[in-house]
């Protein structure tokens, strides 16, 4: 069958259904979904709009976050918690090192007008003048009830508040009195004596007599000088004479026959048994010898009636003379036979550290 031709001879292959040229077909292709997507476009924005012109439309519509605040009240920016640095205290020993505040314990607040100043107090009790107790408060080194204090003007009560500085408990109360007593040979360790024998109350006659009620810690036997405490603290005195705190006392004792520093000091140190119970030494040491004689220094804790005495005699050297010249950390010193000294601050606050008061 021939193909039909067209005016200027070509053959004509539309009329037989013919598919056009490849080329061609692409082109209008391109064409016809260029022209559907700008209908389409159109169309959507008509209808509520989902092409580009409403996406940038619903983009500008929505709110930014870093303008949110700008209508009203900017928000401030979050700071860092600066981490606060732990209160140290320069007082010996450091055991209350990095405290709590004072809302978990420790001194309660007084109002104003209420107790006195803790500068003044300290002044009071002979610590420091006012404006050198200021600069020690501030410098960390003064607690109240168990609290470092910093604060100036801290108003405490002086009769309940237990007050240190440098680790030392200072005594603030005005009516206690310490003092110490070298008791001579031959007077009696009581306040009172029905035989009209020489004793401690005719030393301290006129403080009693001024309204002190002063008592003897413990007792020396009239053939025994030295150190006696008198206090009118009922509680340092219980505590001082009770063995549980375990209070060192120091002797010095004259005795018969050249003692075996060796020999003698290791059976009293490991105990001697007496008719009451086994008793021993903490420290012995032998510091002179000569003429049939014998100097020893003897440290104990033991608080029975004689029991120096007793332990010489029991390992064979009985004793001539007896000074007691240290209790705690209070010390004889060369203070005169039948005198009486007022204790220091620091003595005093030693001996209330020894008994946990």
């Amino acid at each position: 069958m021939n193909t039909p031709a067209r005016r200027d001879g070509t053959p004509d292959r539309r009329k037989r259904g013919a598919q056009p040229e490849r080329g061609a077909s692409r082109s209008t292709n391109s064409r016809d979904a260029r022209t559907a997507q700008r209908g389409s476009t159109a169309r959507g924005a008509q209808q509520g709009g989902t092409g580009r012109g409403a996406t940038q439309r619903a983009a500008a519509a929505a709110p930014n976050p870093r303008h949110a605040n700008q209508g009203g009240k900017k928000k401030p920016k979050p700071q860092r918690q600066a981490a606060q640095p732990p209160l140290l205290s320069n007082a010996k020993p450091a055991r209350h090192q990095n405290v709590a505040p004072a809302e978990s314990g420790g001194h309660t607040k007084l109002p104003w007008g209420e107790g006195e100043r803790l500068q003044k107090v300290l002044a009071k009790a002979g610590v420091a003048s006012r404006r050198a107790a200021e600069e020690m408060i501030a410098q960390g080194r003064v607690e109240v009830d168990g609290m470092i204090v910093r604060e100036q003007g801290l108003r405490i009560d002086p009769q309940h508040a237990v007050v240190r500085v440098d680790g030392t408990r200072v005594v603030v109360r005005e009516e206690l009195v310490h003092v110490a007593l070298n008791k001579p040979k031959g007077w009696q360790s009581t306040m009172s004596d029905d035989l009209g024998r020489p004793c401690v109350g005719d030393i301290v006659a006129e403080r009693i007599a001024a309204g002190q009620r002063l008592f003897h810690v413990g007792r020396l036997d009239a053939d025994t000088e030295g150190l006696l405490l008198l206090t009118n603290d009922g509680d340092l005195a219980h505590r001082l004479m009770h063995p549980s705190f375990e209070v060192s006392k120091t002797y010095l004792a004259t005795v018969h026959g050249e003692v075996n520093n060796r020999a003698v000091g290791k059976r009293l140190r490991e105990g001697v048994e007496l008719e009451d119970g086994s008793a021993k030494v903490d420290r012995f040491q032998v510091l002179e010898l000569g003429e049939g004689r014998s100097l020893v220094k003897i440290v104990l804790h033991e608080g029975r009636k004689h029991i120096v005495r007793r332990l010489l005699d029991a390992v064979g050297h009985p004793v001539i003379r007896l000074v007691r010249t240290n209790i705690g950390p209070v010390a004889l010193g060369d203070q005169r036979p039948g005198t009486l000294r007022v204790l220091g601050r620091d003595e005093i606050g030693k001996l209330y550290e020894a008994v946990s008061l």
